[in-house]
């Protein structure tokens, strides 16, 4: 599993690729600390090269959007394949976490 990540106007835009389950989840979520910066204001996750999220994925994505939420730092997700984007349906996570159709979108959305 490996994460492209990128910086734009104070945004950190991460793209996963593969899959986030028990496997990978704990190195994923300690990249994703790792790359966020104090100064980020907001993270987006562009998930289109993500081909399954498991519940350990899940709960690293959750744990990464609660640590921005702590310092007033914006959350969105974007692009989500259909097999993930069903996954993030059935577990209620659209209901807490921005679900964006586009990458523009999501980062118009989050203020970039």
């Amino acid at each position: 599993m490996e994460v492209k990540m990128e910086r734009r106007s104070g945004t950190l835009l991460a793209v996963p690729e593969g899959r986030i389950d028990s496997a990978t989840a704990r190195d994923f979520e300690s990249k994703m600390k790792a790359a966020i910066q104090d100064e980020d204001s907001a993270v987006v996750m562009n998930l289109s090269q993500l081909s399954y999220i498991s519940s350990a994925g899940l709960r690293a994505v959750l744990v990464i959007a609660k640590d921005l939420w702590r310092r007033d730092a914006s959350f969105a997700l974007c692009e989500l394949p259909d097999t993930v984007h069903e996954i993030v349906q059935l577990s209620g996570f659209d209901k807490i976490i921005q679900v964006h159709a586009s990458e523009g979108e999501a980062l118009e959305a989050v203020g970039s």
